[in-house]
């Protein structure tokens, strides 16, 4: 039940993905990240499907060679596209074979780095034949037992296809039915000039959040549940409220000052986690301006992110929560 209901998920996610790309509803960020850090947490997922399935996974690193890891673009969805195309060399590969990857810089001009990508395995490999469809949403080639075996989606290679051409970036690929398949992308990318380097990492388990108090709004007993375990377990004080208009009787009847932070989850019943923002913004004391609002959501899309920052938010942190993203980001705005 729990691998069919994985592959199910798998699915739908895959399906929403194509439909967004193919109705042009895919928003692509502009946002400063570290590819090498991207690309090591790829690996690291990649890794581990490598290992459930006997097959070896490793970063050529005499071929790495990146002189501008720090980006501007949308890594969420570059992650995404290099995922599918490690996942499908994983899955299609051969007990006790390979998928080798590295990441290069291959040209650079005035403020944009070109980086070339490869996913290189020793798997089944595809026919000539089926190459000719490979980037067509839901293909598979027919083989003896193939869908049961390998239990792919087909959408996988044309969901890469479309976000690496959004990206302004192309892919290809070489394959041999029986010997395995490469794949090569190729995305130009603006270099973040804005860069400066982060001080030295927060040891997240020395942060204590006493006497900190946090307004934590939630209508879901299981979230408010574990948000709350783990607040309190910090040293902070919580107040709980069930919607937002619960959130905003209890922010206007605090005394101004009292709550340090709210904790706001967005869809609510009575009022949700939008309106209630916007009316403890709008309440005429000094700390509705002041006090940090951050969107605890399931909504992760871009629009979702910038929707919350409109309304008043200061942070939008995704479901399912990162305890540890969660206490570092409360220390930053509240810890004197």
């Amino acid at each position: 039940v729990w691998e069919a209901s994985g592959y199910l998920l798998s699915l739908v996610n895959s399906v929403l993905d194509m439909n967004k790309l193919e109705s042009g509803d895919t928003t692509l960020d502009s946002t400063p990240f570290d590819v090498i850090e991207l690309l090591r947490e790829a690996n690291s997922l990649a890794q581990i499907q490598a290992e459930r399935r006997h097959v070896g996974f490793a970063v050529n690193r005499s071929l790495v060679d990146v002189a501008h890891k720090h980006l501007l673009g949308s890594p969420k969805h570059l992650k995404q596209a290099l995922m599918n195309l490690a996942q499908n060399a994983v899955l299609y590969n051969k007990e006790g074979g390979s998928v080798t990857v590295w990441c290069k810089e291959i040209g650079f001009s005035d403020d944009v780095a070109v980086l070339k990508f490869a996913c290189i395995d020793t798997g089944i490999g595809m026919s000539e034949e089926f190459q000719k469809h490979a980037f067509e949403p839901f293909m598979q080639e027919e083989r003896d037992d193939a869908r049961t075996t390998y239990r792919g989606t087909g959408l996988g290679l044309s969901i890469s296809k479309g976000l690496v051409e959004q990206m302004g970036g192309t892919i290809d690929f070489t394959s041999r039915e029986g010997e395995g398949t490469s794949f090569f992308v190729t995305i130009p990318f603006k270099i973040d000039a804005d860069f400066k380097e982060e001080p030295d990492p927060v040891d997240v388990d020395s942060i204590n959040l006493a006497p900190i108090r946090v307004l934590l709004v939630e209508d879901n007993d299981i979230n408010l549940e574990i948000a709350q375990f783990f607040l309190e377990e910090r040293g902070a004080k919580v107040i709980c409220a069930r919607n937002g208009q619960q959130a905003v009787d209890l922010f206007a009847a605090s005394d101004p000052g009292s709550i340090d932070l709210v904790l706001m989850d967005i869809m609510m019943p009575v009022m949700n986690g939008y309106e209630a923002t916007q009316a403890i913004r709008a309440m005429d004391r000094s700390d509705a301006v002041t006090v940090p609002i951050f969107a605890l959501t399931a909504n992760a899309f871009s629009e979702d992110v910038r929707h919350s920052l409109d309304v008043g938010m200061n942070e939008h942190l995704s479901k399912p929560l990162s305890t540890e993203k969660l206490i570092l980001t409360i220390a930053r705005y509240v810890m004197k």
